[in-house]
């Protein structure tokens, strides 16, 4: 769209030349050099540009104006998703900028909303307009749990990382680290935390694009946008799915398993008359509380539940590792790695045991997710304050992943059982400790489980929404909400119920997954930042992204092999 300035009159304009209409509710907007002329209000309901007309002057240089509203443009507050629609600040004369329509609040968001100098304005001739003016405006990403809200900032990253960063299946490092030993789990563990720290710092600054304006708020949109809609659904859906499904199904086996526990170590010894849930009933329980915490309304909401949860995860990780040194090393114990069978047979059990470290560094599918709750402007991009989230959760996360995995080691090598840390606990020192201590560590173990439930949730709940608005074009009601999220938490019980044995599967799942993590990042950046062929750059991400698709495979054929070689033990709807 091209503008000219063939309305404006030669003779100079002075104050007391002009005569402006009457002060109205539509003339007292902001006004700014940005704001003079806009392709965005040039559309059939708001065909501005055509409707602002202007006289000669009747005598000297005396000019007037018709009596119609100024041309005035209000850009988005951010970069936008790739259909440029979803921005919660975006507002139209009858869709005014107000709460989001579930009603939901976070904190400041009624001060900022009201904030009447936004930094939001770019300037006229900026990369984010050009691509506006080719871009249809969808308001639907206002109605989506993920980008519902928009007010993060650095601490709210934080608390979302450090949730979905840590967790459970850390306590099964020093499992991995009986078939490494010691030298080979040290280096291992730490060029995996090394090369995951990097792609996600290449993730973090490829969630939007200062070229075209695009802001990607999901992994998925990224990767259709990357490799294409039908390659990036086939590389990633399975993965995505599973990493966010999944670990609500591995959530609920956890924390109901981890119940039991702790209604045992609180009974024990006394006149406890009650007598326990089996272990389907204690799922249950954890699973109505989990639907219960799920009905806040979007991902800004549970930032005060991410914080819990980061909270106890730092709390069972340094309780467990700190109690198991402080117990001293079990009678026994071996540190010679545990390596039989045929040269086929010890090969695939070290690549078994790399998947398991694979699967300590879950969370990537979130970080663009967790990204997209933060404003962003060509001046206050959102890669600033979520790296430093970044770093201060992951600086968290090696404090506790490094101490669990040699400290948990040293204490139990070769006897630690194949259930980790918290298993070892009860297994070997239940006798030795106070039984206040390890209620704690039960009770932190429920809080994370039933915490890390609701972010890995969120992606699942903006899809299924997603898709009633995309439909139905309206928000999605309460009532909805509330049935749909009722629903995916009693399938997920379903599950745990009926495959109580998927978290002995973690080489495999982490052989799976590992490719959302380590090798997606690395060819997304190739492709969307265009390195120059030969520099550090190019060799460094094609190197990693090669080694990790070669490594994805044979990790993948090693956890089949373990779990045909050690055999499994199917207790389809048999929870123990």
């Amino acid at each position: 769209m091209e503008f000219t300035r063939d309305h404006v009159g030669s003779a100079p304009i002075t104050p007391s030349s002009v005569h402006s209409p009457p002060t109205s509710a539509l003339s007292s907007q902001l006004h700014s050099p940005s704001l003079s002329r806009s392709p965005l209000l040039h559309s059939p309901d708001h065909d501005y540009l055509q409707t602002t007309t202007t006289t000669k002057p009747k005598t000297g240089h005396k000019i007037t104006f018709s009596n119609t509203p100024p041309v005035v443009s209000a850009p988005p507050s951010q970069m936008h998703s790739p259909s440029m629609s979803r921005s919660p600040f975006l507002g139209t004369p009858d869709r005014p900028v107000t709460m989001p329509p579930s009603g939901a609040r976070t904190p400041m968001a009624y001060i900022k909303s009201r904030n009447l100098t936004p930094r939001f304005l770019t300037p006229l001739g900026s990369p984010l307009r050009k691509a506006l003016k080719l871009t249809k405006l969808d308001p639907t990403d206002a109605w989506l749990p993920i980008t519902e809200s928009r007010n993060g900032n650095s601490y709210y990253a934080a608390f979302h990382t450090l949730c979905s960063g840590i967790g459970i299946q850390a306590l099964i490092l020093p499992v991995a680290f009986t078939v490494l030993g010691w030298a080979w789990g040290i280096i291992a563990l730490t060029f995996a935390f090394i090369w995951q720290l990097y792609t996600l710092y290449l993730l973090v600054n490829l969630h939007e694009s200062h070229e075209t304006g695009l802001r990607y708020s999901r992994y998925m949109q990224l990767a259709s946008a990357t490799f294409g809609e039908r390659l990036g659904k086939t590389l990633t859906l399975f993965p995505i799915m599973y990493l966010s499904a999944g670990t609500c199904m591995t959530c609920i086996i956890i924390g109901g398993s981890t119940a039991k526990i702790f209604f045992q170590v609180v009974c024990a010894g006394r006149e406890c008359k009650a007598e326990t849930l089996t272990t389907v009933e204690w799922y249950l329980v954890f699973t109505c509380a989990a639907i219960l915490l799920s009905q806040l309304p979007n991902l800004n909401s549970i930032a005060g539940v991410s914080l819990v949860g980061a909270i106890t995860a730092l709390g069972y990780c340094t309780t467990i590792w700190a109690v198991s040194v402080s117990e001293g090393r079990l009678p026994n114990v071996s540190y010679n790695p545990i390596r039989v069978g045929s040269e086929v047979s010890k090969a695939f059990d070290v690549l078994n045991a790399l998947g398991i470290i694979a699967f300590a560094f879950r969370g990537h599918n979130l970080i663009l997710e967790i990204q997209a709750t933060m404003p962003s402007s060509e001046k206050h991009p959102s890669t600033v304050p979520m790296w430093k989230g970044v770093k201060v959760s992951y600086t968290l996360i090696a404090l506790c992943l490094f101490p669990l995995a040699i400290g948990g080691y040293w204490a139990y090598g070769h006897l630690i059982p194949s259930g980790g840390m918290l298993t070892a606990l009860f297994m070997f020192h239940s006798q030795d400790i106070a039984k206040s201590v390890q209620a704690l560590a039960c009770i932190f173990v429920m809080i994370n489980a039933v915490s890390s439930f609701q972010i890995y949730a969120m992606p699942t709940f903006d899809e299924m929404e997603s898709a009633y608005v995309t439909k139905f074009k309206k928000p999605t009601a309460w009532w909805i909400r509330v049935i749909m999220r009722t629903l995916f938490g009693f399938i997920n019980f379903f599950l745990a119920v009926a495959v109580p044995f998927v978290a002995s599967l973690a080489g495999l799942v982490g052989g799976i997954a590992l490719p959302v993590t380590l090798v997606y990042p690395c060819f997304m950046w190739l492709k969307v930042k265009k390195p120059k062929v030969y520099s550090l750059s190019w060799w460094l991400n094609w190197g990693l992204g090669v080694l990790g698709m070669g490594l994805s495979g044979l990790l993948i054929a090693a956890g089949v092999y373990v779990l045909i070689d050690n055999g499994i033990k199917l207790n389809f709807f048999k929870p123990q």
